[in-house]
This record gives C-alpha cells, sequence and structure tokens, in this order.
C-alpha cells in the first residue's frame, strides 16, 4: 500500500525540520559535506534543468546513494561502468555503458517519476526523500525515524538496515541524513526550501507575546558584543545565560516559515537580520539598524 503526503504526514516533516539540531559530534562532518555538495552545484544543477528537479534533491541523494561519487549511479551507487546491479537493476534501460553521470541522474529521477510537476514544498521534498529509499522504517519500525533523512540530528539514535530485508535495532548509520543536509544548506542561504514567502509580522493579538520577545531579544544583545553582534568565537553555545537567550530567540525565528537558523546561542547577522524580518527592525546593537 503506498504512503500518500496526507497534511498530518506533512505536519509531521515541517515538526521535525523545524527542530532538526545536528548532533554536537556530526557537525564538523556536516559543514565538510555540505562544503563539497556546494563546490558541485553546477553538475547538479545541470540535472535541475533537464529534469526539473531541486538541485538540492539531487545532491543529497547523491551523497546519501554514493557518497557524493560521480562515477557511481545516482540509483543505487553501483559503478557507471555498467547497468546498476541492485535494486533499481538493470538501469539506465536505454545506451550502452560507461554511463554519464548527467545521464544515469537523469534517468533515476525519471524512474521515480520526478520533475517540475512535483510537489518541491518543504514537505513534498522530505517525503520524495524518504520514499526514494523506501518506506520499510515507517511501515515496519516506526519507533526509529528514517536515518537516510536525520541522521547526524537529534532526531535518530540507532536502528537501520543492514542490508535489504536485514533489521539491526543497534546498528547505527554512519551517513548524514539528508534533512539534516538541507537544513544546514538552508543556514548557510544556500537554498530557499519550498519558494516559502517573507513571513508575517505577528499580528496584534499576539502583542504580549512579541512585546516579550522583544525584551529577550533586548537581553541577548546586551550580553553580546556589538556591532557584530557578536563573533563566532566570542560566546560558547549553551555555556551562559545569555547564549541560552539566544538559542531560545533562534528558536522562535525557526517558527515562522522560509527562516532557518543554526541554534547556536550567537546572536550574529544572521540572526538580527531573520529578526527583522518577522519584527521589521534589527536586533539592538546591529548598527543596521541605526542606518539611513
Amino acid at each position: 500500500m503506498a504512503i500518500s503526503l496526507s497534511a498530518a504526514l506533512g505536519r509531521e516533516y515541517e515538526r521535525l525540520f523545524e527542530s532538526c539540531d545536528i548532533r554536537p559530534g556530526q557537525r564538523a562532518l556536516v559543514e565538510r559535506v555540505c562544503q563539497r555538495l556546494v563546490r558541485d552545484r553546477s553538475r547538479y544543477e545541470a540535472v535541475t534543468a533537464r529534469q526539473g528537479v531541486p538541485w538540492a534533491f539531487v545532491a543529497a541523494v547523491h551523497q546519501l546513494e554514493s557518497g557524493g561519487d560521480f562515477r557511481r549511479h545516482l540509483h543505487n551507487g553501483d559503478p557507471l561502468s555498467g547497468r546498476t546491479v541492485r535494486v533499481p537493476a538493470g538501469r539506465p534501460k536505454r545506451g550502452s555503458p560507461p554511463f554519464s553521470w548527467e545521464e544515469s541522474a537523469a534517468d533515476a529521477l525519471a524512474l521515480k517519476r520526478l520533475g517540475g510537476r512535483t510537489d518541491w514544498s518543504l514537505a513534498g521534498l522530505l517525503y520524495q526523500l524518504e520514499r526514494y529509499n523506501g518506506w520499510g522504517y515507517r511501515r515496519y519500525h516506526p519507533h526509529v525515524l528514517s536515518p537516510y533523512l536525520w541522521s547526524g540530528s537529534v532526531h535518530y539514535e540507532r536502528g537501520k538496515y543492514v542490508a535489504d530485508g536485514r533489521w539491526s535495532e543497534t546498528a547505527v548509520s554512519k551517513q548524514i541524513g539528508a534533512a539534516v543536509l538541507l537544513r544546514r544548506l538552508a543556514e548557510l542561504g544556500e537554498i530557499a526550501l519550498g519558494e516559502a514567502p517573507p513571513p508575517s509580522r505577528p499580528a496584534e493579538a499576539e502583542a504580549d507575546r512579541v512585546e516579550a520577545v522583544d525584551t529577550l531579544a533586548a537581553e541577548v544583545a546586551r550580553g553580546a558584543a556589538s556591532p557584530p553582534l557578536v563573533s563566532r568565537h566570542a560566546m560558547r553555545p549553551g555555556r551562559a545565560p545569555e547564549a541560552r537567550k539566544a538559542e531560545h530567540l533562534q528558536r522562535w525565528l525557526n517558527t515562522f516559515p522560509g527562516l532557518f537558523l543554526r541554534v547556536d546561542g550567537i546572536p550574529g547577522d544572521r540572526t538580527s537580520t531573520a529578526y527583522r524580518r518577522v519584527t521589521g527592525h534589527y536586533l539592538p546593537g546591529d548598527s543596521r539598524g541605526s542606518r539611513r
């Protein structure tokens, strides 16, 4: 039975993505992988132009299926020197090996019926990524969120398929999940997920809540250097009360569509810019707020 992208499933994806914090021990690896994906962006965008699939989706699948190796099929990581052997076997059906990475990638995406008319909202993107890998986790081991999406984040600890149809409750995925990569790319400003419109400013009915947040922002600014508000090395995330307040502010900002901040307790330029998109003004202490 096929699993469809229902409204409830869409909300689940969005909620998980909003709270997708990288595990501290995985941050360096996430940064290295994202740097490589950005470096190879032009190759992924060539597939986007051909198939209408977002480059970040292609990049994430490429990383998960073959470790970013352009000598391997996007379908499953088999070598491009021949047709695929593992499921799906015998791809591409047309042409003769060795295949170029681009023609193999186009075949893999066409096989999944992915293109410009696919729902590429944030929820749709995560749905297609889980679908690409298969629904085994959701169907048979629902207590484990698919590591294909969430490995490397606080949403995943252990449990994985170690081979086709072979489940281990204790095995731990060593890959970085696709959703984790997308979240970090969004935080870096490399992708705009789902073409989300700028967030609406809080309604007047939330005036008390907004006033409380403004007070928090002022407290955050007082605990940081300005301008810029604080350097990446001036405050150790999660250590000082000011850092915890900054984390709280960042999590609040992340609840608005199209805003993706790394929750690191460092209220720098990106946090201040996001704050301006929501409230109409920069964080106190940001010199940009005094420019005419």
